[in-house]
């Protein structure tokens, strides 16, 4: 004897996310280099390297150095996301790394990855706070 099985649809309609703002990929990245422009002239902050999808903006006192932070940055950035994947930790918000004499705040805001250097008495708290 033969059963029949009755079929279930659902039926769901694609929309597109609504953006809530009203604020574009675009303005966020703006809005983000400008926090960026004024956390820069603080006391202690040494510069910072910031890298969208399609472009990269790089403020930083000692031109000399930009190699030395934009590997410094990426290899930290790259690093901090190994390590979470590896211990399953989920998404890391920021990486603090800290030397004798400077520390270097990194994060991820959207799709831009973010990396502020200042000396190590600066309160990496602050800045962390005005761009999350």
């Amino acid at each position: 004897m033969a059963m029949l099985k009755k079929k279930k649809t659902l039926q769901v309609e694609d929309e597109e996310p609504m953006d809530v703002n009203n604020e574009t990929k675009e303005d966020a990245g703006a809005n983000l280099r400008e926090t960026l422009e004024n956390i820069n002239t603080r006391a202690g902050i040494v510069g910072y390297i910031l890298r969208g999808p399609t472009s990269a903006s790089v403020d930083l006192k000692d031109t000399s150095k930009i190699i030395d932070y934009a590997v410094l940055s990426s290899s930290t950035l790259e690093t901090s996301e190994s390590l979470s994947s590896l211990f399953k930790l989920g998404k890391t918000c920021s990486v603090v790394l800290e030397s004798k004499d400077m520390k270097v705040l990194c994060m991820t805001v959207d799709d831009h990855r973010l990396s502020v250097f200042m000396e190590k008495t600066v309160n990496h708290d602050s800045i962390y706070k005005k761009l999350a």
